[in-house]
């Protein structure tokens, strides 16, 4: 008897299109040429901002003891260097190490919409491939890359992740934001080292499809060190796979899209990636600064915060003559940084709210060794904790998620204990919003000069500074030699 048709025959083994997602990024990455002077001004800012902040993690010594070659003592011809040390490395190695540093201290750009995360973080990709594409280039005897180059990548590589970013929420599913991370630098990196349209695609769908990483790390109760690195370990899978398909590694076409075994089956609960807008520079132009070292969620908290300790010292009063901070936020801030109970680290200390709040009503700042275990031993912190009642805004929660707003309002009032209330401070945009970019250039600069300071003599700090204004000579210079500033 004959089987029926399709019955016992097995899986249809007729390989699809690539999927549309993947030929759009890989469409993005190897066509688009109209990025504005907006963006590129931006990309100078970020890539000077983001390297400070890597040489500012290596004051603490669980950044620095993060870095280093597997083997000690390895040195790699014509290698990447890593910021803020003499260390010369594979490219590989370097994007971990580099995407570690930038990352470590939660203080590079950020990018909040229905998934958040820190565009920046893809620069541990683009200059530790760059640094060595550029120095081999020039021991062969060929040009080797310039900074416009890393701008371009820049570039691209915010906008993949930050249009991905916009409707599709990576955390509700329990995975953490670095998976746009390696998505973004495996494109871009992929132009970097020359291979093709395809053979990009092809790295595109191997990043879809490698392990991606459990949120865990960044909640209570498993706060930890792991939150600092993920970006790094995310850069380093990008150029490793990336180089495994310049040797001919195949891809997959329908990694997203595969029924039972692609990634929307398995890891996005069946829902599809949903769009709002083609590629082009609104991520980079939009991208938000970090002028304290506070999740950017808190930013503003922490603005009025500094505020109302002015308020509290012109009545000649103290953090002690508090009785209730009370924070109205958004929902997504209340959802991962409003904590209770014992934080254990720095990593907890650093995303929760009433800590961050909670500082600077103390002692009118924050700082980024104000969440160390020996600061936070201060008992007026956890008794100020103890005293403050998080809510959400609606209407924060509303303007948050809208495009032509993408505000991250707080609102933070306080009553003392002789019944008095300070009127509430309530901020909508952050110092660091594209709304207020000429408030932040400054800043910008001030937080580079206070990286640089006590690591670079004088003259090698004002060679970084200068470039801060200088976008001509620090798009034209070559890779290598930009790398070399930041050497020690």
């Amino acid at each position: 008897m004959a089987a029926a048709a399709g019955v016992g025959k097995g899986e249809d083994n007729a390989r699809p299109p690539v999927d549309k997602v993947i030929q759009d990024i890989a469409n993005y990455v190897h066509d688009y040429d109209q990025i504005t002077e907006t963006a590129y001004d931006t990309a100078r800012l970020v890539l000077l901002d983001s390297l400070g902040c890597g040489v500012e993690a290596l004051r603490f010594p669980a950044a620095a003891n993060f870095c280093g070659p597997v083997v000690e003592g390895t040195t790699v011809p014509h290698g990447s260097r890593v910021i803020g040390t003499d260390y010369v490395l594979d490219p590989v190695r370097a994007a971990l190490n580099n995407g570690a540093l930038i990352r470590w201290l939660d203080f590079n750009d950020t990018w909040l919409a229905a998934e958040w995360g820190h565009p920046s973080d893809n620069l541990g990709s683009i200059i530790s491939v760059a640094d060595w594409i550029s120095r081999t280039n020039e021991a062969n005897g060929s040009k080797p890359l310039t900074v416009r180059d890393v701008l371009t990548a820049s570039v691209k590589a915010h906008e993949i992740q930050g249009v991905i970013a916009v409707q599709n929420s990576f955390n509700r599913v329990g995975l953490d934001h670095v998976v746009l991370v390696k998505v973004a630098s495996t494109a871009v990196v992929s132009k970097m080292i020359g291979l093709n349209r395809e053979q990009t695609m092809d790295a595109i769908s191997q990043a879809f499809v490698d392990g991606q990483s459990l949120r865990t790390y960044r909640h209570a109760p498993n706060a930890g060190s792991r939150k600092s690195w993920a970006a790094g370990d995310a850069c380093s899978r990008a150029v490793n796979l990336a180089l495994l398909v310049q040797r001919g590694e195949q891809g997959y076409n329908s990694v997203l899209t595969a029924p039972t075994w692609g990634f929307y089956d398995v890891l996005f609960k069946g829902k599809p990636f949903e769009f709002d807008r083609d590629y082009g520079c609104y991520v980079m132009e939009n991208v938000l600064f970090k002028l304290a070292p506070a999740e950017f969620h808190a930013q503003t908290a922490v603005e009025a915060a500094k505020e109302l300790y002015k308020q509290l010292q012109s009545r000649g009063k103290t953090s002690d003559d508090i009785k209730t901070v009370k924070i109205r936020t958004q929902e997504a801030a209340v959802r991962i940084i409003s904590k209770q109970g014992k934080l254990n680290n720095y990593a907890d200390r650093d995303h929760c709210i009433q800590y961050m709040v909670a500082v600077p009503l103390i002692k009118g700042s924050l700082e980024s060794g104000d969440y160390t275990d020996e600061f936070a031993s201060d008992p007026r912190i956890d008794a100020l904790r103890q005293k403050t009642v998080v809510e959400e805004e609606p209407r924060y929660s509303k303007e948050y998620l809208e495009a032509d707003k993408r505000s991250i309002g707080n609102a933070v009032s306080l009553e003392l204990n002789d019944g008095t209330v300070i009127e509430e401070v309530a901020i909508d945009y952050p110092v660091g919003h594209a709304r207020r970019r000429k408030e932040a250039t400054p800043l910008i600069g001030q937080k580079l000069q206070k990286h640089l300071d006590g690591i670079y003599n004088a003259e090698e700090q004002d060679t970084i500074l200068a470039l801060l204004t200088d976008h001509e000579r620090l798009s034209n210079m070559p890779v290598h030699k930009f790398m070399d500033l930041w050497v020690k």
